[in-house]
């Protein structure tokens, strides 16, 4: 008994150290937002703001319209999480049941291939084909590019859920009379809510936190997204405002915590789900 308390304790005591590591960016954050400038250009710098203010987030809202580009983001990223998990599920549906097929083959090497392409080698022929669409320095335009880059995942993801729901209940359902469109939207879609819900919460995430994209795409200042305005921060000599930007950064990561914490087990039951083989 003994020797298992010990090994229990040493268990709880690593996943407390690892916990720590994770949260320690954020931690840092938030000391560093409640820092008066004074202490921000101390020598000898506290892990703990001796005098903790609000200056520093009152300072972020002055200085940058972060409520509009905060709104900005969530737009994009609600649009992109709901486009790609409405084209991702039907696509992960043919791939999962007619896996054999040259389309189901065909889009498993797209899956591949499309995670090997950098960022950089895609943005001009993406602009151009998007000044041609005018649709350059628009939200639309940013959520199609978004929608286009998580596609590949969300399909890697979906396809793991549909192969794990037994094909049997769909064929009870035809023998029913129920069409494949009604099959699919009252017999699979409901048990695929788990990966659905994982799904839509890395789109929206991954879209929230995008940065070069959004650089590039976006050239008037009402439509720049989060990640872009806190750039503005830092000035031209790479000289960065630290209690400003650091309020700035901890207010954007809040809404992707909230997120997670809201359907965090949906996440996990979906992760499970996806991992499963029939």
């Amino acid at each position: 008994m003994r020797t298992r308390r010990t090994a229990r304790a040493g268990q709880y005591t690593a996943l407390l150290c690892y916990l720590l590591f994770l949260a320690f960016p954020l931690l840092w954050l938030l000391s560093t937002a409640l820092k008066s400038p004074r202490e921000l250009g101390s020598l000898h710098p506290t892990w703990i703001p001796r005098h903790p203010t609000l200056a520093g987030v009152r300072q972020a809202f002055r200085e940058q319209p972060l409520a509009h580009a905060a709104f900005n983001s969530l737009l994009v990223a609600l649009a992109t999480a709901v486009v790609a998990v409405l084209l991702a599920t039907p696509m992960a549906y043919v791939m999962a049941r007619h896996r054999g097929t040259r389309i189901a083959r065909a889009a498993t090497g797209w899956v591949v291939i499309s995670q090997a392409f950098p960022f950089v080698l895609v943005i001009i022929p993406l602009f151009l084909v998007l000044r041609n669409l005018r649709l350059v320095d628009s939200l639309a335009g940013l959520v199609v590019v978004y929608v286009v880059w998580a596609l590949p995942f969300a399909l890697w993801m979906l396809v793991g859920h549909v192969r794990a729901v037994p094909a049997e209940l769909e064929e009870a359902a035809a023998v029913d009379g129920a069409g494949r469109l009604r099959t699919l939207v009252s017999v699979t879609a409901p048990l695929l809510a788990p990966g659905i819900a994982a799904t839509g919460l890395f789109a929206f995430v991954t879209a929230w936190n995008e940065f070069f994209f959004a650089l590039v795409l976006l050239k008037s200042p009402g439509k720049q997204t989060l990640p872009v305005v806190l750039t503005h921060f830092i000035g031209a000599e790479g000289v960065a405002d630290l209690g400003p930007l650091a309020a700035a950064a901890f207010l954007a990561t809040l809404p992707s915590l909230a997120v997670f914490a809201l359907v965090q087990r949906r996440i996990t039951a979906g992760l499970l789900t996806g991992a499963v083989k029939s």
